[in-house]
């Protein structure tokens, strides 16, 4: 990949807990080219939020990034410190819609004076220029402009939804992670907050990172996709192929358990089990205990990812047994 917008190698998040460590994210490898949509699934737990928080450098304690790199425009960002990532990175280069965003609002305070923080903030804009900016985002978003001037309790989900959008989206920055963006909004809203990221990603052409559990949103919206499980990539490559050709065992299941269209799928399948505790994760391919393909060997030894026709699929058995 030539220049990629985001180049992020072997990002490496644990949280040191009194339990101990957990291994929230381990050995994360992937890049970004300008106007390209990543789509990450998984499990619950499996890390996809802890890589989020991890590229924009803000990982609560008590987490830390122990080993790896996110270079964004020739900026390594996890060597700054908080004030240089503010400063340099975090919204201008690189900006998250949070999972739960609309809740994010502050009650006491206008819709306007909220969005027109990070602009005084970040490149000293005020008064009237400042108020212009946010409205002429807020119209990107399929807003009024008067919602400038109105409260959060005012607003229902979906517009304080656009709002953050509208507001992540203010100073310009080159990639936009949506984490779960359509949580606890209903079907219809759902639709129209993905088919605005698609416009905005179109018209704008920002790189996006979007993070689901739900691969059915991420068939629209995703270029490339990677399947997280127990906390590293098990599956990364052309979404396309990785949807109608997987090769590792856990997107094969994955995938067998959502309901298709165009399939003649008779029944649907489960993975049985649960996820590992990553503060001791299984030896070898932390999937084995799950697999119905496991060998003696995915006990033994950790599996290197590999290549497999146009994706990096982490299995020893990669593309034999699906």
């Amino acid at each position: 990949m030539a220049n990629p917008v985001l180049d992020v190698r072997n990002l490496t998040t644990h949280y040191f807990t009194r339990k101990g460590e957990v291994q929230a994210l381990d050995d994360a490898s992937f890049g970004l080219d300008k106007g390209e949509s990543l789509g990450v699934a998984g499990e619950s737990g499996c890390g996809k939020s802890t890589m989020a928080f991890s590229l924009i450098n803000q990982v609560q304690p008590p987490g830390r990034v122990v080993e790896g790199e996110v270079n964004i425009d020739g900026i390594n960002s996890v060597q700054l410190s908080e004030t240089e990532t503010r400063k340099k990175v975090r919204w201008k280069r690189i900006s998250m819609v949070f999972q739960g965003a609309m809740d994010i609002l502050t009650p006491v305070y206008t819709v306007g004076h909220q969005m027109k923080e990070p602009l005084h903030y970040h490149q000293g804009i005020t008064g009237d220029e400042a108020r212009e900016k946010c409205e002429k985002y807020l119209g990107e978003v399929g807003l009024d402009r008067e919602i400038f001037t109105r409260y959060p309790h005012e607003l229902s989900g979906g517009q304080k939804q656009r709002v953050i959008i509208a507001t992540s989206l203010l100073l310009e920055p080159a990639v936009l992670i949506a984490d779960e963006p359509t949580t606890s909004l209903d079907v219809v809203v759902e639709a129209q907050i993905m088919n605005l990221l698609k416009r905005l990603k179109k018209e704008l052409g920002i790189s996006m990172i979007f993070i689901t559990h739900d691969l059915s949103i991420l068939s629209e919206v995703s270029n490339k996709l990677s399947i997280m499980y127990a906390g590293k990539f098990a599956e990364l490559g052309d979404a396309e192929r990785i949807y109608n050709n997987p090769k590792h065992p856990y997107t094969e299941k994955l995938l067998a358990s959502i309901p298709r269209l165009h399939k003649d799928v008779k029944r649907l399948e489960r993975i049985p089990g649960a996820p590992p505790n990553l503060v001791d994760p299984p030896s070898g391919c932390r999937f084995h205990p799950r697999c119905p393909y496991a060998e003696k060997v995915c006990q033994e030894e950790e599996p290197e990812p590999r290549g497999v026709e146009g994706r990096k699929v982490a299995c020893h058995f990669a593309g034999e047994v699906t």
